[in-house]
């Protein structure tokens, strides 16, 4: 049998042996729900970077300190602003995205974004000044000397990706408000992930399934790291 069940304690669980379909979901929404966020998050985070780093503006160091208290913020508040955002009384009720994936994006986003922002700041702010002098000796418009230095920072900047990848895959309290840790009668995960998975089965006591949830989120990051890593030795994937 496969559980019947929304978050624990909602409704009641049914034993249930390993099912690979029911690992499968859940890594599929994890994986579903932390790289989308991140790659949005990215979008956002490197430009705001290259703007910091760059330009000089009223609030400036507002701005930084802003980002640097995001990448401390509580997750489980970011969970209770993203609620309240998309419930029936929130400015997105009418999406209708309370227990939804797009909610945990959403939430999983607003997490990543100041880390993903703060070190791709440092990264870029920490290349030798006499790379941008080169580059706007040689002619370079602003947008040129941006790459050249973006370039240069990739390695910093790829781990800053990573860095956000991770609190976001291992994100437990925010997804468990926002998404709900649904899972169907059919053993597939709506809005299960493996860290709130984890969580229900081993309170639950099906330990060699949280265990096999477990090498599976590891397994996860240490694959992304080594991706990143690879892109610092060699510069490209080849």
């Amino acid at each position: 049998m496969v559980p019947l069940a929304l978050t624990s304690g909602v409704a009641p669980l049914l034993e249930f042996p390993f099912e690979a379909v029911y690992v499968r979901s859940i890594v599929f929404v994890s994986l579903y729900v932390s790289l989308f966020a991140v790659f949005l998050s990215t979008l956002v985070s490197l430009p705001t970077a290259i703007l910091l780093a760059f330009t000089d503006f009223p609030g400036k160091r507002l701005c930084k300190s802003l980002i640097n208290t995001g990448m401390g913020f509580p997750s489980v508040v970011v969970g209770l602003l993203v609620l309240f955002a998309v419930s029936n009384q929130g400015p997105l009720g009418a999406l209708n995205l309370v227990f939804t994936k797009e909610a945990m994006i959403m939430s999983q986003f607003v997490l990543a974004t100041p880390a993903i922002t703060a070190i791709s700041l440092a990264a870029v702010t920490g290349v030798d000044g006499s790379v941008r002098e080169a580059a706007r000796a040689l002619g370079g418009t602003k947008i040129d000397v941006a790459l050249v230095t973006i370039k240069e920072a990739r390695y910093g900047i790829a781990t800053a990706v990573l860095a956000g990848f991770g609190r976001a895959i291992s994100e437990v309290g925010s997804v468990l408000i926002v998404g709900g840790n649904i899972a169907g009668a059919d053993g597939v995960s709506k809005t299960r992930t493996l860290t709130t998975a984890i969580q229900l089965e081993a309170r639950q006591g099906r330990y060699e399934t949280a265990l096999i949830l477990g090498a599976v989120l590891v397994a996860l990051v240490l694959l992304v790291n080594a991706v990143v890593i690879r892109l610092g030795d060699g510069g490209v994937m080849r």
